[in-house]
């Protein structure tokens, strides 16, 4: 299959890396819908924004397991080196990420590269004012004692840069992978099921002019059957060994 899927980008010359969690669970980093996944662990319901916005205990919750989380520390791994080198080759228009973990920024991946649609869990902002405090200042009134900081500027709630269930996703993240998609000839989706939307809409809208879509992902997805490849393994050995094998064509 890996001869498959380097046929189908071998002549492509702007290809789109469209990426979720399961390129990051070789960083230790559980995805959300798997086995193990965050939402057998959590509600999914619980993490709206409204409620955010609402409920100060819960905020008070979210600052805590945020801060505390193990994640935080993760390093990138092969498969972010790899989508990194595919840019660099001038093969790709970027790379839209679903993930919030700024794996694909660590593993030098430009910022004009890369779209976080989704947000990153490394930054805080005001939802009055807009202003942004530095993430380890806000990290630092936390351990200090302030289970639910505010903003300085205006008082208002502090929010980790994610967007929440019910929140809109950010209008400039959006426009920017719009244009990436507009601009591709193919599509590389890696370590995501394709099953959050409108996020999803990305990637299928290159499929569906034409251009070939080549998954790599553990498990099927679920738009397996409009896909030109399918490399079922971790992204962490599958992309390196697709990515060097087409480099090389």
């Amino acid at each position: 299959m890996l001869d498959e899927a380097t046929a189908a980008l071998s002549e492509r010359k702007r290809i789109l890396v469209f990426t979720g969690a399961g390129i990051s669970t070789e960083s230790g980093i559980p995805d959300y819908r798997g086995p193990q996944g965050l939402w057998k662990r959590f509600d999914p319901d619980d993490y709206t924004y409204g409620r955010y916005l609402d409920d100060a205990a819960f905020r008070a919750r979210s600052w805590e397991r945020h801060f505390m989380s193990p994640f935080l520390g993760a390093l990138p791994n092969d498969a972010h080196r790899a989508v990194t080198l595919l840019w660099t080759s001038g093969r790709s228009v970027g790379c839209v990420t679903q993930n919030i973990d700024g794996l694909h920024a660590d593993a030098r991946l430009p910022g004009a590269a890369l779209v976080e649609i989704h947000g990153n869990a490394h930054r805080v902002h005001c939802v009055s004012c807009g202003d942004e405090p530095a993430f380890d200042e806000i990290r630092q009134r936390w351990e200090s004692g302030e289970a639910d900081p505010r903003c300085r500027r205006c008082g208002g709630i502090l929010k980790i840069g994610i967007v929440y269930f019910g929140e809109d996703l950010p209008r400039v993240a959006v426009a920017r992978a719009w244009r990436m998609a507009e601009e591709a000839d193919a599509v590389l989706v890696v370590g995501s099921t394709l099953s959050v939307y409108p996020a999803a809409f990305i990637p299928l809208d290159v499929a569906d002019r034409g251009n070939p879509m080549v998954i790599v992902n553990q498990g099927p997805t679920d738009h397996d059957s409009r896909a030109t490849a399918l490399l079922d393994g971790a992204a962490g050995t599958v992309l390196p060994e697709l990515i060097d094998l087409l480099l090389r064509r």
